[in-house]
Parts: structure tokens; sequence; C-alpha cells
């Protein structure tokens, strides 16, 4: 997050996105694409050739795309920023959409856990608010620290 971007006295906590965890399925797809495609091209008939490799490595192609580097610029792209004042979200690869909370109006800080997501140190942190429905932010890294740093600033017991 960039300073232009801060309201005055206004400092960043924490910038984070969503853990790898959310990347584990793409990058199966990938391999899974990847490993297709190659064993097509290795028994791909003598008759079906040359067209038949361009269909194949074009079906291949698209598939990576929609598979694993949509979701991966999706995961680039989205991000989590806690301020001393508001936590900002930005999500989105052409057309982005943010959207702030202020710390304000934040009333109370639940974190979720099951045992996957403390197997690989993440969670869902749930943000209740006086204004809106409750904020969820899934498969975030370190999620109990996370709640503890949002805590102490709704408190205002550290000094960030």
């Amino acid at each position: 997050m960039d300073a232009k971007h801060l309201a005055p006295g206004e400092t960043v906590v924490r910038t984070m996105r969503t853990h790898w965890k959310a990347m584990v399925f793409p990058v199966m797809w990938f391999i899974l694409v990847l490993g297709g495609v190659i064993a097509g091209l290795i028994y791909l008939p003598e008759d079906w050739k040359p067209w038949g490799i361009w269909v194949l490595v074009a079906l291949g192609v698209v598939l990576a795309i929609a598979l694993f580097l949509l979701p991966l610029l999706r995961w680039l792209s989205t991000t989590y920023t806690m301020t001393t004042k508001r936590l900002i979200t930005r999500t989105g690869i052409l057309n982005r959409k943010g959207e702030d909370l202020p710390l304000g109006s934040i009333t109370n800080v639940i974190y979720d856990r099951d045992l996957l997501d403390r197997i690989l140190g993440c969670g869902t942190l749930v943000l209740t608010s006086s204004a809106t429905n409750p904020v969820e932010l899934y498969d975030i890294p370190q999620v109990e620290r996370v709640q503890v740093e949002m805590t102490e600033l709704l408190n205002g017991g550290r000094d960030y």
C-alpha cells in the first residue's frame, strides 16, 4: 500500500494476502494439464499430425489459463492491509474493487481454524461491525497473530 493512499497519521501495520494453500489446486491442475498435453503429444497418432498437435497445445494453453493463471492472478491481486485506522481490502485483476472498513466500526474480532488450517498456520478472520454484516477474510496467514494485532489496535493498546 502506497503512503499516498493513507490518511495523515495513518501507518500500515500489516499487509497480507490469502495463504498459499489457495494455490494448491490450481498448481495441481497445471501439472495435470501439462502431463496430459505431454502424454497426448507422445501418443498422438501419426495421421492426426500436425493439426492434432496444434489442437492439443491450444487446448492445454486454454486450460492452463483458466485453471492456473487466472487463480494465480486473482491470488496475487487480492490484498488485505491493516492500518492504524482501517482494514483495506483490494481485489480484482482488470477491474479493481476496494473496500475500507474503519476500525472504529469494528465491534468484535474472531478467528476460526479447522484442523487443516491449524496444520498450515492460517484461518478465517471474522470482523463484526456495527454498520455492516460480518466481514469474513478466508485463509489469512498467522490468523491468531492478526486477531491479536487487530484487537490491540481496537483497544488502543499498542503504538504503531
